[in-house]
C-alpha cells in the first residue's frame, strides 16, 4: 500500500499558447504525487486551449471531470476516460468554451513527445494562434525537463 501525501503541490503553468487578439491560454497541473513510478495530477486548461498530437515514455490515463476538450476528432465530455500504452499517439486537443479539468496518471517517465509537427502548425493557424515558449516549471531533481526538445 502507497503512503499519502501531505497534499497536492501548487498549480504549476506548463504549457501556454498566444492568440492573435492578445489573449493567452494555458494549462495548469497540480501535482498529487511525482515519483519516479509514476505521476497523478490535476490539470486545468483555460477555454480553447490548445496541445499538440503527442506520445508519452510511459502508460497514461486521463479521465474529465469538467468542461470538455476535442482529442482527435472526438468529443471528451465529464466521465470519458482515455486509457494509452506507452508510445501511443494522440490528440490534438482543443479545450471547450468552458475550459476542461482532467485527472491524469502516468505510470512512469511522464514526460512527452510531439507528434503531426505539420498537423499543428495547421491547427495554430486554423485559430490564430501560436504556440509560446514553455513556461519555467520546478521538475523534480531526477527528472530533466525535455518540453523544449
Amino acid at each position: 500500500m502507497g503512503a499519502a501525501t501531505g497534499g497536492p503541490g501548487p498549480w504549476e503553468e506548463v504549457r501556454k499558447i498566444g492568440f492573435a487578439d492578445g489573449h493567452t491560454a494555458s494549462v495548469r497541473e497540480r501535482w498529487l504525487d511525482f515519483g519516479p513510478k509514476f505521476l497523478s495530477l490535476y490539470a486545468r486548461w483555460d477555454p480553447g486551449m490548445m496541445v499538440r498530437a503527442h506520445s508519452h515514455r510511459s502508460n497514461h490515463v486521463v479521465f474529465v471531470l469538467q468542461g470538455e476538450m476535442t482529442c482527435g476528432d472526438v468529443s471528451c465530455t465529464p466521465g470519458t476516460h482515455i486509457a494509452l500504452d506507452e508510445g501511443d499517439t494522440f490528440g490534438p486537443f482543443v479545450a471547450g468554451p468552458d475550459g476542461v479539468v482532467l485527472f491524469e496518471v502516468m505510470m512512469g517517465d511522464p514526460r512527452s513527445d510531439p507528434a503531426d509537427p505539420d498537423g499543428w502548425q495547421r491547427l495554430l493557424e486554423s485559430h490564430d494562434a501560436r504556440q509560446l515558449p514553455n513556461p519555467p516549471i520546478d521538475m523534480p531533481d531526477w527528472l530533466p525537463d525535455t518540453r523544449g526538445d
